[in-house]
């Protein structure tokens, strides 16, 4: 017994001898308590004792160190756990600990039990001293031993306090939490399942542990972790999953190794389908393939490929549309393992999925196009790009370009068809070999769940804003820009209405231009016995350009009153119908004729003959039956005539008219220009044809004036002092051989309202010198430019299509609908 003595000091009374407490030591406590119950015992009463902190500490400390090592006092018996003594004497304590939990195991006292597993947990294995962690965590072992098939029912007891033990600064502590879990978990079994998640964290952790003791004792434990999961069917993947996405995040070497491993696992047993939850963990697999260490990527490539056989056997369940992305992504990594990895399971997942990938095709093509223009050191990367961007092109159909409603009508009355995929050998590295020659068709191949049985929708914008990019690229390779304009061309044909749609930036135009260019200037076109609008001509011209049937009537239809003139120069084919169908279009779309007109046909002019287009133009327009868009489309073309750089070699040949060609093409010009008044005048002026621009200007006191005729008017005047007309300016020096040029001015400024433009145009004829000779004209004057020209009959032309336009004004007014705006006089 341990006890106040006299004089407060503290005595130890055993055996009728008495110790004071001062003189407490090893021996002596080895001669007081011998044995395990006697140690235990004084222990008990030691740590009972009121005494102060100082003095119950130094005695504890005193019997720290006997050889007795006692693991548990006994709980029954005390209200206070005791502490953990360390020593020679281990295996003694622990058949006695042992032995104990067996007796409250057969006594079913789970009470005891708990509170055996508690004094363990709490007072040792969580203890502040390293001897007692140590003495706690085999303790817990021995208890874990004892509990047997019982053990399952404390586990949570049992583990919690081994893992704290696994974040120990001693790595010897670590190694023993090590020990003590695996014997816990190799009496537990499938015990511990339930458990695996918090078993799986610590592990990780260790797996990167520096002291390679702890990592070997690690590694077993993983072993025995992985046979348990093999061999039962009660594996809680649904909950794993979460963890394992956060840890395969991992930067540490031996953690991404540990995760792999358990992949592979995983992946092998049949009763867990880890292909479902593929994409929670596909980015991780991608960014481990990047490692450092050889053997790691192998052991991912290995991974990938096993996922990939997956994949091709059951392409059914798998989540494609989930991970489209993902592979966007490692598409475009650094690495080229990575890459040529992804760009394989990219042509598989679109030969695979089919249309299910279309959504993202602006993804696809931003990370495939690149690799098309890669040299041989990345030949392999570039052969599957083109794959993939060629299986790509195939899945847009002419389905794409109807509505919305229609295609899910369309979605509704078909289904995709089964059809069986050839055996092939899937790599290492996770590539599919794919003969270059097979077959597979845009639809899917595999029956599609009715949940995923939706329609699919191509969204051009996205594409053609991908296209575009890469168009606007420096550095972008031939190959690519190559592809792109074939991507264009290939949308045009097969979606031509959403195309027209989705391509507003300017640079798409500039590229879609430059493919209609080379096609309109194709010697492949050229015709020698027929003329450019003949029928048959158009008919073979629509079937060599592949133009879908319901393309081919729009172009085709309303061409009434679209005849061509024989005045019509001999033109490639194509170049006439691409004509017909760009007026077309203007027509039906003004937003796009008043936005992008000027520029396409700018641009067009720059990469096509711009006489050519013009001629073709004029002519078409002269049998346009929709007057006021053919006046809207004079008066753009004759804007962009003489105002556009890229026409100046068109104005130098129409200024003089000294030959039979630029005659031909003024008289052509001409008979379209009627359909707007001002612009014929203005067409006359830079043919410095002034004479029958007097003509015309007379004319005008016939016709409706209206505000828009009056601005055209204020317009011409503004160009009239433009560097355009430098050269008419300078003639009004030469009032003798010019008075037609004089008389037109006047002409112009009686028609305009006392306005800015009439001050302008008035102050710019007060500098034409000697006005007394304007009365004196030169009746016999006549430009030798212009003799083959019959302005009389242009000038009864010009009267009749203004009487067509006033016919026409009037019958809409009959209608009902607005009329133009009208000047108040």
């Amino acid at each position: 017994m341990v006890n106040f003595g006299s004089r407060g000091k503290v005595v130890v009374r055993t055996d009728k001898k008495v110790w004071l407490a001062g003189h407490l030591s090893r021996d002596l406590i080895l001669k007081v308590s011998p044995t395990f119950s006697q140690a235990a015992n004084l222990l008990a009463d030691i740590s009972l004792l009121r005494v102060t902190r100082e003095t119950r500490a130094r005695l504890l400390n005193a019997a720290a160190f006997t050889p007795v090592y006692v693991l548990l006092s006994y709980a029954p018996l005390w209200s206070q756990p005791q502490r953990l003594l360390n020593g020679r004497g281990q295996f003694l304590t622990m058949g006695e600990l042992t032995r104990l939990v067996r007796e409250f195991v057969a006594q079913n006292n789970a009470v005891q039990i708990k509170h055996v597993i508690q004094i363990l947990s709490q007072e040792f294995a969580l203890s502040q001293h390293p001897h007692s962690r140590k003495g706690g965590l085999i303790g817990l072992a021995a208890c874990s031993i004892a509990l047997g098939k019982d053990s399952g029912l404390y586990l949570k007891e049992l583990i919690e306090p081994v893992l704290t033990c696994f974040n120990d600064a001693d790595s010897r502590l670590r190694y023993y939490a090590c020990e003590a879990l695996y014997n816990i978990v190799k009496v537990a079994r499938g015990s511990v399942l339930p458990h695996f998640n918090v078993l799986f964290d610590g592990l990780s952790k260790l797996a990167a542990d520096p002291d390679p003791n702890v990592k070997s004792g690690s590694e077993l434990l993983d072993r025995l972790l992985k046979d348990i999961v093999t061999e039962s069917n009660k594996f809680d993947l649904v909950g794993f999953i979460p963890l394992l996405r956060e840890r395969i995040y991992s930067n540490n070497q031996y953690a991404r190794q540990f995760i792999i491993s358990w992949i592979l696992v995983l992946e092998s047993v049949p009763d867990i389908n880890l292909l479902d939850y593929l994409p929670e963990i596909l980015d991780g697999l991608f960014q481990i393939l990047g490692d450092n260490s050889k053997e790691i990527r192998k052991m991912c490539e290995v991974a990938l490929g096993e996922f990939l056989k997956e994949i091709k056997k059951n392409p059914s369940s798998v989540k494609f549309a989930e991970m489209a992305n993902i592979l966007v992504i490692h598409c475009q990594a650094s690495d080229d393992l990575i890459q040529l990895t992804a760009m394989c399971w990219m042509r598989e997942f679109i030969q695979l999925a089919g249309r299910v990938m279309l959504p993202y095709s602006s993804g696809i093509l931003t990370a495939v196009l690149p690799c098309l223009s890669y040299d041989d050191r990345k030949k392999s990367i570039k052969e599957v790009a083109n794959v993939c961007n060629q299986s790509l092109m195939k899945l847009v159909i002419p389905e794409d370009d109807e509505t919305d409603e229609s295609k899910q009508s369309l979605s509704l009355q078909t289904e995709p068809k089964e059809e069986s995929l050839s055996q092939q050998e899937v790599t290492s590295s996770g590539c599919l070999e794919a003969s270059s020659d097979s077959n597979l068709s845009s639809a899917s191949v595999f029956n599609v769940s009715s949940t995923d049985r939706v329609p699919v929708t191509l969204n051009l914008d996205g594409i053609v804003q991908v296209l575009d990019c890469h168009l606007h690229d420096s550095a972008t390779g031939m190959m690519t820009r190559i592809a792109v304009l074939k991507w264009l061309y290939h949308l045009y044909i097969k979606t031509p209405r959403k195309v027209s749609l989705a391509c507003e930036t300017i640079g798409v135009i500039l590229k879609d231009l430059e493919v209609l260019a080379e096609i309109a200037s194709s010697p492949a076109g050229q015709t020698e016995d027929q003329g450019p609008c003949d029928g048959s001509d158009m008919r073979s011209s629509q079937s060599e350009l592949h133009i879908p049937v319901k393309a081919s009537q729009l172009s085709s239809s309303g061409t009434k009153g679209m005849e061509c003139s024989p005045s019509t120069p001999t033109m490639n084919s194509y170049f006439y119908k691409f004509m017909i169908n760009l007026l077309k279009r203007f027509s039906s779309e003004r937003k796009l004729l008043e936005t992008r007109g000027a520029f396409i046909i700018r641009q067009l002019c720059l990469l096509l003959n711009a006489e050519n287009i013009f001629h073709s133009m004029a002519d078409i327009l002269l049998r346009e039956e929709d007057l006021k868009f053919a006046s809207t489309m004079v008066h753009t073309l004759n804007t962009i005539l003489l105002t556009s750089s890229e026409l100046f070699q068109l104005r130098n040949q129409l200024k003089d008219l000294k030959t039979p060609e630029s005659r031909n093409l003024f008289c052509c010009l001409y008979r379209s220009w009627c359909h707007n008044p001002v612009t014929t005048v203005s067409l006359c002026f830079l043919t410095q044809n002034y004479k029958h621009a007097y003509d015309l200007i007379q004319k005008f006191g016939d016709l409706e004036v209206t505000v828009d005729f009056l601005t055209e008017v204020d317009k011409l005047v503004q160009l009239i002092e433009c560097p355009i007309f430098t050269y008419l300016r300078l003639q009004l020096l030469d009032v003798k051989n010019n008075p037609y040029l004089i008389k037109a001015l006047y002409g112009l400024l009686m028609l305009l309202p006392q306005s800015s433009a009439f001050q302008l145009l008035s102050h710019r004829l007060q500098c034409v010198p000697n006005p007394e000779l304007l009365t004196k004209t030169t009746l016999g004057f006549k430009k030798a430019t212009a003799t083959n020209i019959d302005y009389l009959e242009l000038l009864q032309h010009f009267e009749r299509v203004q009487n067509k336009h006033l016919e026409v004004r009037h019958q809409r007014a009959g209608r009902g609908e607005p009329p133009d705006r009208r000047v108040v006089l």
